[in-house]
């Protein structure tokens, strides 16, 4: 479909998808398999700006915003997306700033992160999972400072960010309210770094337990004020919710392209089996699934940026549409590829393992549809 990109937009894109083809492609195989994070590409994401489009103008961004990380993301996603994942979670341990951080804060770190300085964003832990709400890491009041005690679990980006946005409970009499939100930098004395977890999929990305043991922060990192971390959270989640849709529609692309070439040189009963009216049928549905995704990530993107004040229920939906698209598509690709399909000499495999963290991180697809109907019967 046309989106009516923009110039600068279609260069954006372009440049994103030649860096995934001719960077990031040769490495998937070895990345998926050693885990380790991919500091090469994340090299050269930086010196192409693309961590810049996210970032506001006045603090070294360029023209863009989420839409324009939307259009990184999913290119990059076709490749790997586990890769795409560590771009794209840098950018959602930015948004706090941007969106809550006082003018010291946005000097003092934006320029950083628009240079590509990785960020993360530690919300979930062991018991606070889709119940963000009973979060057990807490904040005491030490004077000009807070002192840190607590373990966050499957921080993406966990280790190899420098600048972490932490939700800690500064009064838990107050349940939710009493929750807030602290700039945290690596190397701070305290902070230190648990169990890197072993995955199913987006091995290409890190994820790491945080461990706080008596870390003091000056009053200074609170970003908003206290008591506002569960806001905080809220609001950046739904900002960057089109993220995780882009990153499932990009791996589901990704499959079907895979699929496209896979299916005309695969031969069956002395034919090509895209001449097969079976899979011409189960790749139209492929497409069509995910062109449909594609287009409510855009709009919803295009929403936010646009500035339009509600939309929560838009940026759930997305999230959740695209990342059942994804592992509906790339579930039939590997089904199509047949016995080839679930062999790690093929990408499709891959792809499904990658494809299946998209309906649950960033809130799982069972409290997003809990968001949209919340929303259903407000006018």
């Amino acid at each position: 479909m046309e989106y009516f990109l923009n110039e600068k937009q279609k260069i954006i894109r372009d440049l994103a998808h030649r860096i995934a083809e001719e960077k990031m492609a040769p490495l998937v195989s070895e990345y998926d398999l050693s885990g380790d994070f991919p500091w090469d590409i994340v090299d050269v994401l930086a010196r192409s700006d693309m961590f810049r489009v996210f970032i506001p103008e006045k603090y070294g961004g360029v023209p863009g915003g989420i839409f324009e990380m939307v259009l990184v993301t999913e290119e990059l996603s076709k490749v790997c997306g586990g890769i795409s994942l560590s771009y794209t979670a840098s950018a959602l341990g930015t948004m706090p700033i941007i969106l809550f951080g006082n003018e010291e804060q946005k000097t003092k770190y934006l320029p950083q992160m628009a240079e590509g300085t990785i960020a993360a964003f530690a919300l979930t832990e062991s018991e606070a999972g889709s119940d963000a709400s009973n979060i057990q890491t807490t904040a005491e009041k030490d004077g000009d400072y807070y002192i840190l005690n607590g373990t966050k679990q499957w921080i993406t980006n966990g280790g190899e960010a420098e600048i972490y946005t932490v939700i800690a409970m500064t009064d838990k009499r107050k349940g939710a309210r009493g929750a807030t939100a602290f700039i945290v930098e690596k190397g701070n004395p305290g902070f230190s770094f648990g169990v890197k977890e072993d995955k199913m999929g987006i091995r290409a990305s890190t994820t790491r337990e945080l461990v706080f043991d008596n870390c003091r922060v000056h009053k200074n990192s609170i970003l908003s004020r206290p008591g506002m971390g569960y806001i905080v959270a809220l609001k950046t989640l739904d900002r960057t919710r089109p993220g995780v849709g882009a990153q499932a529609l990009g791996i589901a692309q990704g499959a079907i392209n895979a699929c496209l070439d896979y299916t005309r040189e695969r031969e069956q009963f002395g034919q090509a089996i895209s001449n097969f009216q079976v899979i011409r049928h189960m790749l139209a549905d492929m497409a069509m699934q995910n062109e449909a995704a594609r287009s409510l990530v855009y709009n919803t993107a295009r929403m936010i940026d646009a500035g339009v004040r509600e939309f929560n229920r838009e940026s759930a939906m997305c999230k959740c549409f695209a990342s059942d698209v994804a592992m509906k598509v790339t579930t039939d690709a590997v089904q199509i590829f047949g016995g080839y399909g679930y062999m790690k000499d093929y990408p499709v495999e891959k792809m499904m393992r990658d494809a299946k963290i998209t309906q649950i991180y960033e809130g799982t697809n069972q409290i997003q549809r809990d968001v949209i109907a919340s929303t259903l019967w407000k006018k």
